[in-house]
């Protein structure tokens, strides 16, 4: 029998996963990746690329210091070549192998190996942010920093007050388990595994942030005697409906499977569906049916009544159900729709508004973007954001100036805040470009407004409430059969040739409607929201005194209302095709 070996990848997530990944000779993952996954490998690669040339670059003048292992070359030569670059003491080893352990079934490669002490630790490059600026200033009285970082081009660990980390547990079990694997040929940093440490470079690139590698190893070692055991199939697993289902490639599988047992674990996922299934509710029928106080363990900050609805409107194909009788949204004289769009980490091309004035129908409803096409990242964001910020505030001045309310929309806020803040930290002295405190203030007022909000208070969401989810039920819908956050990204790196060629100004264009279509969504939506939702969407009461299975009262926190409840009649699982689809 072939020994199970794993990588750092098998160690977080789903662990039915892991049991059919290797349960099968051929597995989906052979397959070509969806086009979503492939960007983001591809973008991981170039940020890679990108390091390694920084890194090169430092060390240009120090022959022999920044050694390369040819990523083309054979598994046992990379290995080799990496053994030979420790032999020779070499400071920095790019895309480092080790040897495969197959003693402890485990195998790993670090695009570094930076030598520290007696030896080397691991350090990983990443493309995601794993620090932040701190939100205060460092107090010299106060707490010492609990981050410790290092210079991007040198191993020089000490506290950073500047930083706050942002843990990632996939980076933790990765370089514990390289660190793991250097202590096992004897090419680790130091014997005592109290002075073990590791490093990761996120997507910033601005600093090597310091990881207590050798403080992670017993957890570590527990996680990976299970996972082995799991691989080996000496612990069954089941499948569970999780947030990686959106892009594993075993969901043609699971899904199917979980419909089938109408498992509850789509309706309630995370910890919402393991306190069920440790209650024994392991059915979408069994949810469906609980009235009164939630099982023991349940999160104190979810509403259980909004899971036993969730599970009545799965079995019942019911789209949307009012929490309250009228549902209510911030309306005013002025409104403008804001969507902003972006590329990953690298900034924000794109502002697009919509204006209305609910006050004169007869004034045109006028799309108007704010874009570059220069490739992020690029200085001309700073011209197209102070435009758009310019022109917004512009319009509020002058609805205030002529005695009418104002207010700005967008569907979730979090995305529009972070670029609104970090526009005005990256572009400060810019022209046009607002402090960080003016737009704090801006965002924190009354006149900024989030639909996406808006839909939680008023609204239980069975299948997401994500804008292209909801605003359907409300009528709208995109030009774009493919449109998608995800799809976007591909459109845009055409647009601007990020590969090479010639901008695609066809999908310029495809971008621009795009947005366009997403500030009339929000805004469809919140006008039906006003007008129309109290007699279209049923009420969670109708639903909760309608299904067949049901018992006694409603859960608490409902409001009163006089609308009489109808039946509701359930549909068999065979109907239910949305039953196991990802949001």
């Amino acid at each position: 029998m072939v020994p199970v070996v794993l990588s750092p990848r098998d160690l977080a997530g789903c662990e039915h996963r892991v049991a059919l990944d290797f349960a099968h000779a051929r597995r989906p993952a052979d397959e070509p990746d969806p086009p979503g996954v492939q960007r983001r490998k591809e973008a991981a690669a170039d940020h890679r690329a990108a390091v390694r040339e920084l890194l090169r670059g430092v060390h240009s003048d120090q022959p022999g210091v920044f050694v390369v292992i040819d990523p083309d070359s054979s598994a046992s030569d990379r290995v080799a070549a990496t053994l030979r670059a420790c032999d020779d003491g070499a400071a920095w080893i790019w895309n480092a192998t080790l040897p495969i352990d197959e003693e402890h079934g485990r195998r790993g490669h670090s695009e570094l190996l930076v030598r520290a002490g007696v030896g080397y630790l691991p350090v990983i490059v990443v493309n995601h942010r794993v620090s932040q600026p701190a939100k205060s200033a460092p107090d010299p009285a106060g707490r010492p920093a609990s981050l410790v970082t290092s210079p991007f081009w040198t191993w020089a660990p000490s506290p950073d007050p500047y930083r706050t980390g942002r843990p990632n547990r996939r980076d933790n079990l990765r370089l514990a388990q390289l660190t793991a694997m250097l202590v096992e040929i004897g090419r680790a940093s130091s014997t005592d595994t109290a002075d073990l440490r590791g490093g990761v470079i996120g997507v910033d690139a601005d600093c090597i942030v310091v990881l207590d590698t050798g403080a992670m190893l017993d957890e570590y070692s527990a996680i990976l005697e299970r996972r082995l055991a799991i691989a080996a199939g000496e612990i069954p697993t089941e499948p569970r409906r999780v947030s990686e289902c959106r892009s594993c490639p075993w969901w043609v599988r699971c899904g199917p499977e979980l419909e089938e047992k109408r498992d509850v674990s789509l309706v309630a996922s995370g910890n919402q569906g393991t306190v069920l299934i440790d209650a024994g509710i392991t059915t979408i029928d069994q949810l469906a049916a609980q009235r009164g106080a939630p099982p023991e363990g349940w999160p104190g900050g979810v509403r259980f009544g909004d899971a036993i609805v969730n599970a009545i409107a799965w079995l019942t194909g019911t789209e949307l159900v009012r929490r309250v009788d009228s549902p209510r949204v911030h309306r005013a004289d002025i409104e403008i729709d804001v969507d902003m769009e972006s590329y990953g980490e690298h900034g924000a091309y794109l502002w697009g508004t919509l204006r209305t004035d609910t006050t004169d129908p007869s004034v045109p409803v006028e799309y108007r973007p704010f874009v570059t096409w220069d490739p992020l990242p690029t200085r001309d964001e700073a011209r197209s954001f102070a435009e758009f910020w310019g022109w917004l505030m512009t319009e509020r001045d002058a609805a205030r100036d002529a005695g009418k309310t104002f207010a700005a929309y967008c569907y979730s806020q979090q995305a529009e805040n972070r670029w609104l803040l970090g526009s005005a930290d990256r572009f400060p002295g810019e022209p046009g470009i607002p402090s960080r405190a003016e737009v704090q203030a801006f965002i924190g007022s009354s006149e900024w407004v989030d639909i996406y909000e808006a839909v939680g208070e008023n609204f239980i969401c069975p299948r997401g409430k994500g804008l292209k989810r909801v605003a359907p039920v409300a009528g709208f819908s995109w030009r774009d059969d493919d449109a998608s956050g995800e799809a976007s990204m591909e459109w845009y790196r055409a647009a601007v040739a990020l590969g090479g060629g010639r901008p695609d100004h066809g999908q310029q264009q495809r971008l621009l409607e795009y947005n366009e279509d997403d500030v009339r969504a929000t805004k469809v939506l919140r006008e039906w929201m006003s007008d129309g939702a109290a007699t279209q969407v049923p009420h969670e009461r109708e639903l909760l005194e309608g299904f067949a299975g049901g018992h006694d009262a409603a859960p608490a926190g409902n409001d009163s209302g006089t609308h009489g409840a109808q039946r509701v009649e359930e549909r068999p699982a065979a109907e239910q095709g949305d039953g196991a689809q990802q949001e």
